[in-house]
């Protein structure tokens, strides 16, 4: 009997392979992105060993260690850091969960990293990933009422790659946020 559903599953798998990528750029909820950046960090840092805000953001194993949530549904147009009107309604689920880990600790702070693919120059995949970091800290800032104060912003271009390649991927191209507060001085 296990084999028939572990066999059906398969066989839906094939006959509708959009239908996982379709589910893997489904924006996460409110709970789901609060649950994520509430969990403990991987690493404890005492506080003689915090970090400024630029030596966290140049540093892979704290940025690893850090609660974090990678959001691929927010769509942007091609080479624009610009983020439509459209895709509000998926800000609002990550400025919700912002602002109820705030009421709780209004102390906590946020990275958001601006990540993209790896079409294009070295340097202009740098200058957008930053200005769509930006982008996003300023919609959630003005939109939806989560305080500038509590949000820092990086982009990382093509340098953090989820899938290693040198074509257009959508998975590539993403935000990340991570809850920082932990490990800072």
């Amino acid at each position: 009997m296990k084999r028939r559903f572990v066999l059906a599953g398969l066989v839906a798998a094939l006959a509708m392979p959009g239908a996982a990528m379709a589910q893997s750029r489904d924006m996460p909820s409110a709970d789901h992105i609060l649950r994520k950046l509430e969990t403990q960090p991987r690493m404890r840092m005492s506080p003689e060993r915090r970090v400024t805000i630029n030596e966290f953001k140049r540093r892979p194993d704290l940025r690893r260690a850090a609660p974090s949530i990678d959001i691929q549904s927010i769509n942007f147009a091609t080479g624009s850091a610009t983020i439509p009107a459209s895709q509000y309604p998926k800000v609002e689920e990550i400025g919700i969960a912002l602002r109820r880990i705030l009421n709780r600790n209004p102390r906590a702070r946020f990275l958001i990293e601006g990540h993209t693919d790896a079409v294009g120059s070295y340097e202009s995949n740098l200058a957008l990933s930053e200005r769509r970091a930006a982008s996003l800290r300023r919609v959630l800032s003005r939109e939806f009422r989560v305080p500038s104060r509590a949000m820092e912003t990086v982009g990382y271009g093509e340098e953090y790659l989820l899938v290693n390649t040198q074509r257009e991927n959508w998975q590539n191209r993403r935000v990340t946020i991570r809850r920082i507060d932990q490990f800072l001085r």
